[in-house]
């Protein structure tokens, strides 16, 4: 743990009081202001089990995470190297699609969620998990294709619209998903701690200790080093909407350098007016271009992240929220889903650990 300040005893506080309490058995709090982190803590444990300790290096499965940090970088990436447009329809893009029911959705309308695909569907149910993962994705790519969207416009949080968004990175780039990200994105700031993990082989994983998540029964067993999602996992790991595994550090790394971009500072990894684009939604009361805002009341962010700011939340129990024009951020990565889903104590402690992080920094 780094050695904080008074200023923030409240939200260390809070963090042991969360394991205490059972809202989540482990996780590490990470606190930046321009640029640099004044706080880090690492708690509890990464399972229950072996109650092994985390520690700012250990782990999480970043879960929706997934969609702002890798899928909406890669599109941003193609967008900046003209490869892409926001505009471009999924009948133009993808093979699949070109008679498909949402032949006509934009790429935008799926980074917003507006384009009235489902949220979800249990697609992993179907799927024969003894069926190399090429043919399982082939077998996925078909199923979504055939997906009739509802009325557009209207903002819909959708998991369907990330995974085609994947795809579309792969087709425009040709290199899967989490190749291209690492060359483009990742790699070029130093940061090897961010990655996908293959579900069949543990191709990726880097070597450490993981926050263990769910004891799943479709699984038979505690899911550990293999990303929780199921649509995710029966499609191989590598997934638009989930997939994703890092340490807080390389979070905290990734969300500094977008609010120096934004600010334009010197190392640029996107210009100043892209990374506005993305953050700023389309249409009143609309989601930005893959990442989320803080709600008008009860907000996961707490009542002092102000309008403008951007974030996401992950099933895991992971989150980020950060004010660019401050460049201040919070990365919140816990394992709140080990040993079930069912625990939902981090709804009501997510706003009052962000209000104590924002009031420490005022």
């Amino acid at each position: 743990m780094t050695e904080h300040t008074g200023v923030f005893d409240a939200a260390h506080a809070l963090m042991q009081t969360g394991v205490r309490d059972g809202v989540f058995p482990g996780g590490v709090l990470r606190v930046l202001r321009q640029g640099e982190a004044v706080f880090t803590g690492a708690y509890g444990v990464c399972d229950l089990t072996t109650r092994r300790p985390v520690s700012e290096a250990t782990f999480f499965d970043l879960a929706s995470l997934t969609k702002p940090l890798a899928t909406t970088l890669a599109v941003m990436r193609l967008v900046q190297q003209e490869r892409l447009d926001l505009a471009a329809r999924l009948g133009d893009l993808l093979p699949a699609w070109a008679d498909a029911p949402g032949a006509r959705i934009s790429v935008a309308a799926l980074l917003d969620h507006s384009s009235g695909l489902a949220a979800w569907r249990p697609y992993y149910k179907d799927t024969d998990l003894s069926r190399p993962a090429a043919r399982r994705r082939e077998a996925l790519t078909r199923r979504l294709a055939a997906e009739a969207p509802g009325p557009a416009g209207d903002t819909l949080y959708s998991d369907l619209g990330f995974m085609i968004l994947c795809r579309v990175v792969e087709s425009v780039s040709g290199r899967r998903l989490d190749r291209f990200v690492a060359r483009e994105i990742y790699r070029p700031l130093g940061i090897e701690t961010l990655f996908f993990i293959e579900s069949d082989t543990g191709a990726g994983a880097r070597p450490g200790d993981y926050a263990a998540t769910e004891v799943c029964a479709w699984r038979g067993g505690l899911v550990r080093a293999r990303v929780h999602d199921e649509n995710a996992f029966a499609a191989g790991g590598i997934e638009g909407h989930a997939g994703l595994f890092g340490d807080a550090g390389a979070v905290g790394q990734l969300l500094a350098q977008l609010m120096d971009d934004y600010g334009g500072g010197r190392r640029v990894l996107f210009p100043p007016d892209l990374l506005r684009r993305f953050f700023t939604p389309r249409r009143p009361g609309g989601r930005p271009l893959g990442f989320d805002r803080p709600d008008a009341e009860n907000s996961s962010s707490g009542r002092f992240f102000p309008p403008h700011s951007v974030g996401h939340l992950g099933f895991t129990g992971t989150s980020f929220w950060m004010d660019p024009r401050r460049a201040v951020a919070v990365v919140l990565l816990t394992n709140r889903i080990h040993p079930t889903r069912q625990n939902e104590r981090i709804r009501a402690f997510r706003p009052r650990l962000h209000d104590a992080v924002m009031r420490a920094l005022a």
